[in-house]
């Protein structure tokens, strides 16, 4: 393994072209300066103050060129860690694999890095070659280098609005072209977790992946396998909110990568309406994020696993097992299933829980146990599960729409939309009280004592 750790090095160390960076004027990127995050541009201008070079970098700068909205902004400077964060009043230092320092704006934090070196023989490295830390400072162009995909080494400097551009990152993103930084099977090997990212940029920018880093992809994907389940399930989440989440899913079938991290979606795709719910459930996410929206990940994985749960809970229901208590068998097995490759966070199980949970309880719901769902944290989220379950057809839609009415109403209308429920239910079971009184009055007419 070292020796060929030490061929990968040697390989890209003589590959790589040994020129110097595009400047690109305001006019050939296109980015406008009102769009940069203010906090971005004063951690720029700080450490431009106190003599340091830095740039806003990475995904900001790709999505501003093509016209999107970035979710955030992340800084890249010569300045270490230590000699960044005395500059600011909120800063912390943060990271193991490799350190960086979080520069806190209230709600927004500027995640600034310092520039590292590419992978070398100095790096440790798993039996597979995946880098472990990676604490190694470098150069600005050795920053550009190590870089996953030549869409993402762009840097720029929001004082000049200048892009700087190592590796024509700004062609292939105006052709719409995923491309990997060097040789592609060895930075794959490096971090498994670029292949994922590579299927999530082509379908976020509508683009190809350059022929020569799409082919070791469906090779390599069962080193996936090797990489922490924590970092999988936060970049599952960036696949899955990424505006395209179905077309993300299609594509990790395609080359075998959902193995590794979503195993049970092929189970739910042979399900009667698996594959139609999931559908369903992640256009509804798709619209939110391209509308600028928050997604609740409980929400989402409580709805990509629902068609397991809902057939399990079926299953428990025919062999006699009480509604409720079915249901929470029924979760309890799906998510010790899906969470064996994929660490779903314990508050995000606890919430899909709850939204589960919630459905049956839908079904049975008296005056008093609405009032008391009502006060459930989760109940707005079930609610709109219930719409999602009524678009797949599952429940009646006037039923679900009547629970969604109710969660939008006010107090004294929800009190009056109760009150009528509680109405329209008594006047479907006359008949059952009816039968119960006969039966208690031959009991009466017994205790009654002899006139």
């Amino acid at each position: 393994m070292l020796k060929q750790t030490i061929k990968n090095f040697v390989e890209r160390l003589f590959s790589t072209p040994r020129r110097g960076p595009e400047r690109l004027a305001q006019e050939k990127h296109g980015i406008d300066r009102r769009n940069v995050s203010r906090h971005a541009i004063k951690v720029c201008e700080v450490l431009h103050e106190h003599g340091y070079v830095a740039y806003i970098v990475g995904g900001a700068v790709r999505d501003l060129i093509v016209g999107l909205e970035p979710k955030d902004f992340d800084v890249a400077t010569n300045a270490t860690p230590n000699q960044i964060r005395p500059l600011f009043r909120r800063a912390r230092i943060i990271g193991k694999r490799f350190q960086l320092v979080h520069v806190v704006f209230g709600q927004e934090i500027i995640e600034t890095s310092t520039f590292r070196a590419p992978a070398s023989v100095e790096q440790d490295t798993d039996e597979h070659g995946r880098i472990l830390r990676d604490n190694l400072f470098g150069s600005h162009e050795e920053d550009a280098a190590r870089r996953d995909f030549t869409l993402n080494a762009l840097y720029y400097d929001p004082i000049t609005e200048v892009v700087i551009d190592y590796h024509r990152g700004v062609p292939d993103l105006k052709k719409r072209v995923v491309r990997m930084i060097g040789d592609p099977e060895t930075r794959y090997r490096e971090d498994p977790v670029r292949m994922l990212r590579a299927l999530r940029f082509a379908a976020k920018l509508n683009a190809t992946i350059d022929p020569a880093s799409y082919e070791p992809i469906t090779r390599m994907a069962p080193l996936i396998e090797n990489v922490p389940s924590s970092r999988l399930f936060d970049e599952i989440l960036k696949l899955l909110t990424c505006g395209h989440a179905m077309d993300c899913l299609r594509q990790l079938q395609s080359v075998g990568l959902h193995e590794g991290v979503l195993p049970l979606i092929d189970l739910i795709f042979k399900e009667e309406g698996g594959e139609n719910f999931v559908d369903l459930a992640l256009a509804r996410t798709d619209a939110r994020v391209r509308a600028g929206k928050t997604i609740s990940p409980s929400f989402l994985f409580a709805a990509l696993l629902w068609t397991l749960v809902n057939k399990r809970w079926q299953q428990y229901c025919a062999g006699g097992e009480h509604p409720a208590q079915a249901l929470m068998q029924a979760a309890d097995s799906v998510v010790e299933e899906q969470t064996r490759k994929l660490a779903i966070q314990r508050r995000y199980q606890a919430d899909m829980r709850e939204i589960w949970f919630m459905q049956a309880r839908f079904e049975r719901a008296n005056p008093k146990t609405i009032w008391r769902m009502l006060e459930q944290p989760r109940f707005r989220a079930a609610v709109d599960f219930l719409q999602l379950r009524a678009e797949a057809h599952e429940v009646d839609s006037v039923q679900a729409q009547w629970w969604m009415d109710l969660a939008n109403a006010d107090d004294s209308t929800r009190a009056e939309m109760i009150e009528t429920y509680q109405t329209e239910s008594r006047g479907k079971a006359p008949a059952a009280r009816r039968r119960r009184n006969p039966r208690r009055r031959p009991s009466q007419q017994t205790n009654t004592p002899p006139q």
